[in-house]
Order: structure tokens, then sequence, then C-alpha cells
């Protein structure tokens, strides 16, 4: 448990590598099938971690955020790092949570501990920065690159005009 603890602790701060674009975070929505939700689980679908119950011989933990476009290399060497981090400082889980989340009130996730991964590619860029643990997966030359690379392109996300906002408001103001 000590490993998914660590998933847990460093999921912000590894997002930034297993959602890697801007169009990442529309599946990181709440009720969407990607869960936002820091948490785990053993038969529930809404937290972030998934030990599916019926273990048989063998027993995995399912990490169901990352996103498909992701570097497989990079995610992986981010998430065992964060789970190496839980197994060396016995990083507590906490408990299983039971119900679905996406039905729970804001407090109640509170007085769960229940947070939420970030929501845009810049949110997750600044979480990672942050994030010793989830760095010092990535050699130098490469963490520099990867977050100058997803920097730019979230500013040039950012300052493009969206047809969405042109729909929205040309005809208005």
């Amino acid at each position: 448990l000590y490993f998914i603890g660590g998933l847990l602790k460093h999921a912000k701060g590894f997002t930034a590598i297993t959602n890697p674009l801007v169009n990442s975070y529309k599946r990181l929505t709440p009720g969407y099938e990607a869960p936002v939700y820091i948490a785990w689980s053993e038969r529930n679908r809404s937290p972030l971690v998934r030990v599916p119950a019926a273990r048989g011989v063998g027993t995995r933990a399912e990490l169901r955020s990352p996103d498909p476009s992701c570097n497989p290399y990079l995610a992986f060497a981010v998430m065992l790092k964060a789970g190496i981090d839980g197994i060396k400082n016995q990083i507590d889980p906490g408990e299983p949570v039971s119900q679905n989340i996406y039905t729970m009130n804001k407090e109640e996730k509170e007085s769960l501990g229940i947070e939420s991964l970030p929501s845009t590619l810049n949110e997750a860029l600044l979480e990672l920065d942050k994030d010793k643990v989830v760095k010092s997966a990535l050699t130098g030359h490469i963490l520099e690159n990867y977050i100058e690379a997803k920097r730019e392109e979230w500013e040039n996300y950012r300052i493009q005009v969206h047809q969405w906002e042109l729909d929205r408001y040309l005809t208005v103001y």
C-alpha cells in the first residue's frame, strides 16, 4: 500500500508528464471517464487509483489518469519514482474510498482529504515544478526541455482565439 501512498502524494506533480497536452485536461473533468480525485479504492472507479477486489493469484493497482498521448517511458519513470518514494517513506495512502466521489459535496471530499488533479496543463506544470521527487525521475536536460516545450505549448494555446469564443462573443460585443 505504500506504493499507492507515493502515487497519491505525487499525483499532482506527475500529471504534467502523464497528461502532456492541453487537450488532456478536457478528459480530466469530474464525471468523465478519467478520474480527477486523488484517492484510492478497491471497487469504486471514481478515485485515481483502483485495486480491483477480484485478485486471484496476483494483485494489480490501476492508475487511471494517464492520457494515451503521454510518453510511456517518461510516465513510467515518474510513476515508479513516486511509488518507490511511497515505499521508502512509508507513505500511508489512507483508507480506500468506497463511495462514488462524483456524488460527494465539497465538505465530504474535504473531510476525507480528497484533492483534485490539476485542471490545466499550466496548473500541472506548476505542480511539477514543486515536486522534487517527480523531477528527480528525469535527467536535467530531459526535464528542462520538456518543461520548456510544455510552457510554450500552454502559452500558444492560451493566446489563441477559439471558435467557441467567436460564436459566443462576436455578435454580443
